[in-house]
């Protein structure tokens, strides 16, 4: 089994860091359907402002809101405004890989989706692992690579 991607929320900004909660990230639940996140569901959030790295579950917020809210601990990792990504994961067997779509959603600064991309991974004519980034119409997005500069 291997542990891969489910869901990305990615560039979502905190909305409020409420350090007297029990434990948890409260999200606007449109966007937990969206992308495929479940309540009470363990997810990873990075935030690219500090670098911090936490685990925690998810609660739903009040519906259209556009909230995303560190709790408890949490809260200590991240201040207003900072931009994260929170990811879910799954355990799949290793030939499952292809057949997955990982939805993945980028947000402006008030939290409005901006875009809604999937992971694609498929095998070559060779048999190697080819992975792309898709948009909304199937149509494959620029991967940043690595140059060695810089």
């Amino acid at each position: 089994m291997r542990k891969v991607v489910a869901a990305k929320l990615h560039g979502i900004h905190v909305t409020e860091a409420n350090l007297n909660y029990h434990g948890s990230i409260t999200l606007d639940p449109e966007h937990c359907e969206e992308a495929g996140i479940f309540p009470l569901e363990f997810v990873e959030i990075w935030n690219k402002s500090s670098g911090a790295r936490i685990s925690t579950y998810v609660i739903l917020g009040e519906r259209g809101s556009r909230c995303c809210i560190l709790n408890g601990a949490a809260a200590r990792t991240c201040q207003p405004g900072d931009p994260v990504i929170i990811c879910n994961s799954i355990y799949i067997p290793e030939g499952q890989i292809t057949a997955m779509a990982p939805r993945i959603l980028t947000f402006d600064r008030d939290n409005h989706v901006s875009e809604r991309l999937s992971y694609q991974v498929r095998l070559d004519e060779t048999g190697r692992y080819q992975f792309s980034i898709l948009d909304e119409q199937g149509v494959r997005q620029p991967i940043p690579l690595f140059t060695g500069v810089g």
